[in-house]
């Protein structure tokens, strides 16, 4: 058992049909390490708040009046982290082995890194999901978004960095945010994420804010399924969000 606390935090929107399994797995795998959750609700109407009360009592709750977005609402928690590490938590993750134990061992041995990136995988199949691992560019995003045809396939390939030794971490410069293991210490000192963005983008501009103070890594070794709906593609009012977002982060980041 390790003598110190892994925070985590998980923001819900409208997540019912999700939460359950994520909260009931993270309880069930988790046992290495002390860990402690904090679920912040951004003003949910379907029942995610009292469905998520229910499930983890052992959590603690902040439900919102409002909706402030995705790394605002996670960066409520951050004067009350008092943890080595702290876990980025999409509410529809699920575990099925202690990649949060594995993660913490990881980083302990490797002072240098103040990220990880887990391997991050269907439930349905197991199979890997294909994730930017380089900073976005308008050509990377393109092809994700189009994932169709030999060239997009191949800048997608590139963008996801498929030419690595998938069983062996490496260096990368952009992490998903829907399950980031990052070292509590330099999340504080950078303060958080950028409240700029309301949701998307947020997650890329992290990493590259943390990879200022340490290495950024994808770490294979540690598995985590993820339910991706890729809700931008169904939902004009997203997509337009996730524009926005592009648009705040290219402008942040034009001259680096």
């Amino acid at each position: 058992m390790i003598d110190y606390t892994v925070t985590g935090s998980i923001v819900t929107h409208n997540n019912i049909d999700t939460i359950e399994t994520t909260l009931r797995t993270l309880k069930e795998y988790v046992r290495d390490v002390p860990f402690r959750l904090y679920i912040i609700d951004n003003h949910s109407k379907d029942g995610t708040p009292a469905l998520a009360a229910e499930a983890a009592p052992w959590a603690e709750h902040l439900p919102l009046t409002r909706n402030i977005g995705f790394g605002a609402g996670h960066n409520l928690v951050l004067e009350k982290l008092d943890s080595k590490y702290h876990c980025i938590i999409n509410p529809d993750i699920v575990l099925d082995s202690d990649a949060v134990t594995a993660m913490a061992r990881y980083m302990d041995a490797h002072e240098d890194v103040t990220m990880l990136s887990p391997r991050i995988v269907f439930p349905e199949t197991g199979g890997d999901q294909i994730l930017g691992k380089r900073s976005p560019t308008l050509r990377y995003l393109a092809a994700s978004r189009l994932r169709g045809g030999p060239r997009a396939k191949k800048v997608l390939r590139e963008y996801a960095m498929l030419d690595e030794d998938p069983e062996l971490p490496f260096e990368i410069e952009n992490a998903t945010g829907c399950f980031m293991f990052i070292r509590t210490e330099t999340l504080q000192k950078i303060g958080g994420f950028d409240e700029r963005y309301f949701l998307y983008f947020e997650d890329c501009d992290l990493t590259r804010e943390l990879g200022r103070h340490g290495k950024t890594l994808y770490y294979p070794q540690a598995v985590v399924q993820h339910v991706w709906n890729r809700e931008s593609k169904k939902n004009i009012y997203l997509a337009l969000v996730q524009l926005h977002s592009m648009l705040k982060y290219f402008h942040k980041w034009r001259r680096s």
